[in-house]
């Protein structure tokens, strides 16, 4: 197979950072704060560039959507093998309200655009949890999507996806083109050498706009407040089972 493989790189704060709630409750706190790539899109780029290295695709295309210091993000993604980078420019309230759906249709999009055969994608970013991206993009392309994949293995037009499931592993096979997310297990995602992120500052990142792909991003949903999670009580010992059951009964449990 020699296809060109899209890889979607999100931005979000650090997963070593503590979330601050904003004064008003309109959200988090990401002025001054440290970004990184989000974890499953690292695992999505370290496939996306295995495969290459397999000689399996031809080439691995980074996209990133956000403000200018997206580009940062795709840098990194750059670093790691992938060939050049697209940041789709989204900022101001645009940005504010951008979520799964909208950058499902801007994925489906550069999909034609680019003639790709298999996009990768986390299984989910740890900014918003959603784990929506990759099954709407699928959907607007009518796509075969493998999710969840601790293991993929390309054969010739055909994609054998393990997938982690509750019950344990399925095992799938699907036809490309193909979108797949990654999971934990897929792979440990390598660190860029320093040779390799001088030479991911040559590489090409070409900035589009939304409206170049004739993808609008107006939302449907409006978040009406954003709150820190309630703080957790003390525990407290107690030394006996009837202890326990006493204290249990006096608190109405029981």
């Amino acid at each position: 197979m020699s296809g060109r493989v899209l890889v979607g790189v999100k931005r979000v704060i650090d997963y070593a950072v503590k979330i601050r709630v904003k004064p008003d409750n309109t959200g988090v706190v990401t002025d001054g704060v440290k970004h990184s790539m989000n974890p499953f899109c690292e695992i999505a780029v370290e496939e996306a560039v295995k495969l290459k290295e397999k000689k399996l695709v031809k080439e691995v295309v980074a996209v990133s959507c956000g403000p200018q210091q997206s580009q940062e993000t795709i840098r990194t993604a750059l670093a790691m093998g992938a060939d050049r980078g697209i940041h789709v420019e989204v900022s101001g309230n645009d940005y504010e309200t951008l979520g799964p759906l909208q950058v499902s249709k801007i994925m489906a999009a550069l999909a034609k655009k680019e003639d790709a055969q298999i996009i990768i994608l986390g299984k989910q970013a740890i900014d918003d949890d959603c784990n929506q991206t990759g099954q709407m993009t699928a959907a607007l392309l009518d796509w075969p999507q493998g999710t969840f994949a601790s293991e993929v293995t390309l054969d010739g037009d055909k994609i054998k996806v393990v997938r982690e499931i509750d019950g344990g592993l399925e095992t799938i096979k699907i036809n490309t083109p193909a979108v797949l997310t990654a999971d934990l297990r897929l792979n440990t995602p390598r660190y860029a050498t320093l040779p390799n992120i001088m030479k991911a500052k040559k590489k090409k990142i070409a900035n589009v706009k939304p409206a170049d792909l004739g993808v609008n991003l107006t939302s449907k949903l409006e978040v009406l407040r954003v709150e820190d999670p309630p703080q957790r009580q003390a525990g407290m010992k107690v030394e006996t089972v009837e202890d326990l059951v006493g204290k249990l009964k006096e608190l109405g449990k029981v």
